[in-house]
Formats: C-alpha cells, structure tokens, sequence
C-alpha cells in the first residue's frame, strides 16, 4: 500500500487519518498537569498510519491533523508542535519499508525496529525540534517548553510503543503471510 506519489488511496488516507488524528486528540487525550501537554492516542494512530501507508501520508496526516485540531479546539494553530507531528509521521513512515507490515510478519525483530525509530524519531522531535521551534517562534521560556517537550515526548513514546505496537500486530494479523495459500 505503500506509494510515494499522491495516488488516490493515499489522498484517501490522508483525509481520513487527518480526521482521525483531530477525533482521537478531542476526545481521547489525557491531561498531565503540565500545561497544554497531553497523553495523546493521537500518535499511536499516527504511527499506525504512517507504516501502513508510508512516509508521505505520515507526514500529511500529522501536519493536517494536527493542524486542525489546533484551530478547532484552541482557535488558532502552534506551528512549533504541528511541523513535530509532520516530522514523527514521516519518519516513522520512512521505517515502513524494513517494517513491511504487509507481509502479515510483525514479529519481535520488527516489533523492535518499530519501537527504536519511534523513540529516536519523537525524541529528535519533542526534545529538541519542538522546545527550539517554541523559542524562536514564540519567544516561549526554555525551562517551560523543555519541561513540556520532555512530558509529551516520554509519554508519547510510551502511547505508541503500546497503542501503536497492539494496532500494527492487529494489522498485520489482518495481512496474508508470505508463502501462505490465502491470494487477496
């Protein structure tokens, strides 16, 4: 399913993904106590997307998403965050061809694969691009914005690894395995 072009499947994933992504931020976010910083399903669905449909509807489904859910529900969009959540979905989504979730295999070895990208990539993004991106853009406090990059980036990596790890073996389960006699 995987394509670099703009093919019609993943415009397609893009707009339902983008609405997903806006729906899961509504209504299934968990405050932590630091300000506007959540435990976000958000990202577990985004990775889902992103190794399913690759890097380009990744990165589109976390920049609109993203997007939108910022102006619906704040009034306006924090451009630091949203380019964090373009970044996390394309390169999760550039893991997707080693991950082959197609295959119908996510076994240990790419359970494992999945779960290092993911942490390295939120980790690039919320420790350092999104905190950087806060003080330059919005002129933000650098103990606030660290603080807040450090509690979103643990805790996502925490959603994904478990949210996003069940969603792609319940997937994959959903796959025809190499060699087997079942053709889709």
């Amino acid at each position: 399913m995987k394509e670099n072009n703009l093919s019609i499947k993943t415009i397609v994933a893009i707009g339902i993904g983008a609405a997903v992504f806006v729906i899961l931020g509504r209504f299934a976010s968990i405050p932590t106590g630091i300000p506007n910083s959540n435990i976000e399903t958000t990202y577990a669905f985004l990775a889902l997307m992103s190794i399913i449909f690759g890097p380009v509807a990744g990165g589109f489904i976390g920049l609109i998403g993203h997007a939108l859910k910022d102006l619906i529900f704040y009034g306006s969009i924090w451009w630091s965050w949203v380019v964090v959540s373009l970044l996390v979905g394309f390169l999760i989504g550039q893991a997707s061809k080693s991950i082959d979730i197609e295959s119908g295999e996510f076994g240990t070895k790419k359970i494992i694969t999945f779960n290092i990208v993911q942490v390295i990539v939120q980790a690039i993004g919320w420790f350092l691009v999104a905190p950087s991106l806060d003080i330059l853009i919005y002129a933000e406090p650098a103990n606030k914005v660290f603080l807040q990059g450090l509690v979103v980036g643990i805790s996502n990596m925490v959603t994904v690894a478990v949210i996003g790890t069940l969603l792609l073996l319940l997937y994959a389960k959903t796959r025809s395995q190499k060699g087997s006699l079942d053709k889709e």
